[in-house]
């Protein structure tokens, strides 16, 4: 009695989740990607499905035109085969190949491109087994990812930034989720010094996503006062009308004015 009390527990405890999951719009965007980076490898990978599955098409409309040339038509059933051929190729490719998803040590490895697109696809597969406010933060890190990406692609790899990005992506980010996977299901909402494992998680994706916001802007600091440089210096060499006329007034302004030779005074003439 006991153990089937604790599993009607455990079942109206992940029926509650899952009520709350689709009130917040959590499960049914459990597929999407979370950030440009997996997004286009997952886009590259359909676009591979679907030259697999052209290829597969050419070569069943091949066999099936060598055939009827042998066997002088290949008839109705010929026809239903070939069909048949087409919709189990349709189905086949377009679940395989299937998207790899790296593994942890491989994360902080490679240029940055290739550094957020795995960490993305890492996360969205560790997503489906967090709490819904992490899901949420997971997703918010697939775009911050994205922008520190971007940030990484014109910083030097020795760059202590650099470095830090990789200790985060590589190191804090996974080994936080894989700690909270080790905690059993059933024991993730109980509290333990003084707090629950999914809110403990949730704090700590919180701090990290704060952390990742950080040395973005810092790593953005160098850009925007490289662009404030650039655009006093075309201020001053290009400022248009209004700096001209600033100009200007200023010079008319100033300096000692010059004597008006266009007359002659009387004391100034000499004698014919």
């Amino acid at each position: 009695m006991t153990n089937l009390s604790q599993e009607t527990e455990r079942a109206l405890a992940d029926g509650r989740r899952l009520v709350h999951d689709n009130q917040t719009g959590g499960r049914h965007r459990l597929a999407s990607s979370i950030g440009k980076g997996s997004a286009n490898v997952r886009m590259k990978n359909w676009m591979k499905r679907a030259g697999y599955f052209g290829l597969a098409v050419f070569a069943i409309m091949v066999a099936a035109s060598v055939i009827g040339v042998i066997l002088d038509g290949i008839g109705f059933v010929g026809i239903m085969a070939v069909a048949m051929a087409i919709m189990c190729a349709a189905v086949l490719f377009s679940q395989f190949p299937k998207v790899k998803v790296p593994k942890r040590p491989e994360l902080g490895k490679g240029n940055p491109k290739q550094m957020v697109a795995r960490t993305e696809l890492w996360l969205e597969a560790q997503r489906p087994a967090l709490p819904p406010p992490a899901a949420k933060i997971v997703e918010d890190l697939g775009v911050q990812l994205d922008a520190l990406g971007l940030q990484l692609e014109t910083v030097d790899a020795n760059h202590p930034a650099a470095r830090e990005v990789r200790e985060l992506v590589g190191e804090y980010i996974p080994e936080t989720i894989e700690n909270y996977r080790k905690v059993p299901a059933q024991m993730r909402g109980e509290a333990h010094a003084g707090k629950t494992a999914d809110q403990r998680l949730t704090d700590s994706l919180t701090k990290l996503s704060g952390e990742v916001d950080r040395v973005t802007r810092r790593l953005a600091e160098g850009a925007l006062d490289d662009l404030a440089i650039k655009d006093r210096y075309l201020e001053y060499r290009y400022g248009g009308d209004e700096l001209l006329e600033e100009l200007q007034r200023d010079d008319g302004d100033s300096g000692v004015p010059l004597p008006d030779f266009s007359t002659e005074t009387e004391t100034t003439k000499t004698p014919r």
